[in-house]
Order: structure tokens, then C-alpha cells, then sequence
């Protein structure tokens, strides 16, 4: 869940120093960390000598990478080690208050807390400091939130716009050098053959369902991508089951988008939205933001013998909805259907089913990433006229989504079959 419930926000700042991250650095713990929690095993760095060139200017710079797994900011570490240098990088409250040694250590490796579920004034002021100033590089996830699909880019935040340009025109007025941004394209690859680890992982989800499979001889790619088809399915119609009643008909995406519908309506109706918003991320956003805003509020006004232990426990259930729709929305379409379906979105697809199930996902299969850096885009302090698209926010897109693109043919490919064949 992600709205935190234990406490009210209270900003994070970054660690300042450098012999922490230091440390980190030259006893290679976040390898080690990598690799027994994330099964991230090697690294390779692209195109490292733009982000180089842009550090030897002086620039302020802030890295917008794709964000699909919860390695991604540990894995910038390697090419801050192969410069030399330490990174700042912006990330959700929760992931603050997991535990102590979370919070220790995500702020003494730079990290700052930001309040996805209001206005986080501290935070912003923050990240354009460090952006003005080019105390070090700064980085920003666009995309929000991680999805466990790497090779589709999810709708951008207008928040990175706002801290880019906002450092742009503090920078410039200061005669200090000018903002950069570079798209950083981060893309997991399987080092081994995933179709025994596969096989075990679905025969574990599989059992949980009560399911018995029928002697069919070795398990094959094609055998794996129906099976992880059926089970996707199977955990569909339980969550239609619970929220609508009983499981529908029809094709996958659109027995989603009903589902994702009536989970956001349902909590809109009963915190009194308005859904102006189209988009599901700013549906899914607002009913967070009330949530947050009314658990807190509820708790300063009333007594703890007086407090609505029911009303309480409605809003945990409303975010429980939210961050049920936008995990949901996150499947995209086609994903694991026609030519472009993939031994590492089959990985993906079957370790987000066991983090829905047991809230872990089995790691132990290996990954390579890859790390690739674009020319970096010069941010400009001018605002782009009223109502038109940003033009650097729909560069950042654009070379996001062609950098994913010619990654993830690296992967090796899953010979497509229909379910029913």
C-alpha cells in the first residue's frame, strides 16, 4: 500500500557528505545488494562518455530514466562509480519507512523523500537546488511509479518539467551554465535459459490456485507463455470476483479497463471526487491525496478514544482500490501476445503475479542490465506556450521509447502460440 498510515509525512533530505556513499561505493555493497535481493548480476554502461562530457562542462544535469523495477536507482550506482562521482535522487516516502535500515541507508546513498500524495514543497525546492547549484547530479524517475514492464514506457510526469525548468531560469539568472537532461534507457536482460526457473515459479503459483497439471513432458517456452497466460487470467476474474460480484466475459484488456473503472469510481463516489481527470494516474493520484489528506486530518481533530476505527479502515480500503487500478492499468495490451513476446517479459509478468501473491518475487533467476545514456536535451527557462506540449518533455518520450525499443530485441524471443492451439 502506498499511502504510508503509521505517521504523517515529514520530509527527508539528502545526506550532504560524501564518505557514506563512499563507503557504499568502494566496498561494492550495492552489488552485493543487487544481486541476493534483485538477482541483478552484471552491468553494462552505453554511451557513458555523453553523461562524462556534460559533467566536465559543469552543467547541471538530471537523469530521467524509465523506471520498471525497484533496482533501477541502485543500478545508477555503477556508472557513478566508473565517473567517480555520488548522485542525489528523489524517491516515494514509502519506500522510506519500510524499515529503519531502508531509511538509513536510501538517505546516506542521497536519496530525499517526496509526497507523492500532496504538494511536497520542501522536496522541489530541494531538487532544484541541486539542480541550480550542480552540486551532483540529480535523479528523477518520470514516470512516477515502477510497472515490471521494461519494455513500455508509461505516461510522463509534468512535475520533471517543472523542476527542470524552474533550475533552468535559477541557473541562468545566476550566470552559472545551463540545466541538462538525459534520457537514460535501463533494460534487464535473462544471463540463463528462463524456462527452468519458469517452470518452478509457475508450479509454486499454481499450487496455490489448487491447481494439478497433467504430465506433458518437459516444459517448453510456449508451454510457459500459455500457462502464465492462464494464470493471469485466473488472477483477473479473483479480483472481478471480489469487487464486482462474479468474473466476466469478454478479452483481457477489457475486462481490465471495467475492473480499473469501477475500482476508481467506487472510491471517487465515496470521497466525494470530482474525476475531471482522464487519465488514470491523476484519478488514482487524487484518490490518494484525499485519503491521505482525511486519515490525517481525522486523527489531529478527534480523540483516540473518538476516532472512527470504521471510516479509517474504508480509506486504507479506497487506497487499497487506487493502487489496485493502477497496477492494472499497467498491463499493457499485447504485452505477451504476437512476435514481440520475450523471455524477459515473461520473467517480468510471472514475478509480478508472485509479488500480488506473497508480496516477493523469486530473484533468483540472474539479470544483466543494461544502462544506455542519450545526448543530453538543453533544458530551457521558457515555459512553452499555453496549451501546446511541452517540446522537451516530448523529446525525453521520444528517445525513451526508441532506446527501450532497440533493447529489448537483445532479449531472446518466445515463439508465439495461441491459448487455443
Amino acid at each position: 500500500m502506498t499511502v504510508v498510515f503509521d505517521r504523517p509525512y515529514q520530509f527527508v533530505p539528502p545526506h550532504r557528505g560524501n564518505w557514506w556513499p563512499s563507503f557504499i561505493q568502494t566496498f561494492r555493497i550495492v552489488d552485493r545488494y543487487l544481486r541476493l535481493k534483485e538477482g541483478v548480476v552484471d552491468c553494462e554502461c552505453r554511451d557513458l562518455d555523453r553523461f562524462e562530457q556534460s559533467i566536465d562542462r559543469g552543467d547541471g544535469i538530471l537523469l530521467a530514466p524509465n523506471h520498471c523495477r525497484y533496482a533501477d536507482p541502485l543500478v545508477l550506482g555503477w556508472p557513478a562509480r566508473q565517473l567517480q562521482i555520488h548522485l542525489y535522487a528523489m524517491a516515494s516516502w514509502h519506500l522510506f519507512n519500510k524499515s529503519r535500515f531502508d531509511e538509513f541507508a536510501l538517505q546516506k546513498m542521497g536519496a530525499f523523500s517526496i509526497h507523492r500524495e500532496g504538494t511536497d514543497r520542501q522536496s522541489l525546492e530541494t531538487a532544484i537546488e541541486i539542480l541550480a547549484t550542480a552540486e551532483r547530479p540529480l535523479v528523477l524517475f518520470p514516470e512516477g511509479t515502477t510497472n515490471r514492464t521494461n519494455d513500455v514506457l508509461k505516461p510522463l510526469l509534468d512535475g520533471i518539467s517543472f523542476i527542470a525548468r524552474s533550475a533552468a531560469r535559477r541557473r541562468a539568472k545566476a550566470g552559472q551554465g545551463r540545466v541538462v537532461m538525459h534520457p537514460v534507457a535501463i533494460k534487464y536482460l535473462c544471463q540463463t535459459d528462463f524456462v527452468p526457473w519458469a517452470d518452478q515459479q509457475l508450479r509454486r503459483i499454481e499450487k496455490q490456485f489448487g491447481w494439478e497439471r497433467s504430465a506433458d513432458g518437459a516444459s517448453s517456452a510456449k508451454v510457459i507463455l500459455q500457462r502464465t497466460l492462464r494464470l493471469l487470467e485466473a488472477m483477473l476474474a479473483l479480483k472481478e470476483i471480489e469487487y464486482l460480484g462474479r468474473s466476466q466475459c469478454g478479452d483481457l484488456a477489457c475486462r481490465r479497463d471495467k475492473l480499473i473503472s469501477f475500482l476508481l469510481q467506487q472510491a471517487e463516489q465515496r470521497l466525494e471526487l470530482d474525476p475531471r481527470q482522464e487519465d488514470i494516474q491523476s484519478r488514482v493520484r487524487a484518490v490518494r491525496s484525499e485519503v491521505s489528506a482525511r486519515y490525517f486530518r481525522d486523527r489531529k481533530d478527534l480523540s483516540s478514544e473518538k476516532e472512527d476505527l470504521l471510516e479509517h479502515e474504508r480509506l486504507r480500503q479506497d487506497v487499497a482500490a487506487a493502487d489496485l487500478a493502477q497496477e492494472l492499468s499497467s498491463y499493457p495490451d499485447c504485452y505477451l501476445d504476437g512476435d514481440e513476446v520475450t523471455d524477459t517479459r515473461l520473467v517480468e509478468t510471472i514475478q509480478r503475479m508472485q509479488e500480488k501473491l506473497w508480496g516477493k518475487a523469486d530473484v533468483s533467476i540472474p539479470l544483466r542490465v543494461v544502462i544506455q545514456f542519450a545526448e543530453p536535451i538543453e533544458v530551457s527557462p521558457q515555459k512553452p506556450p499555453r496549451g501546446q506540449a511541452d517540446p522537451m518533455m516530448n523529446q525525453l518520450r521520444g528517445q525513451l521509447t526508441e532506446m527501450l525499443a532497440a533493447l529489448s530485441k537483445e532479449a531472446r524471443p518466445v515463439p508465439f502460440e495461441s491459448r487455443s492451439g
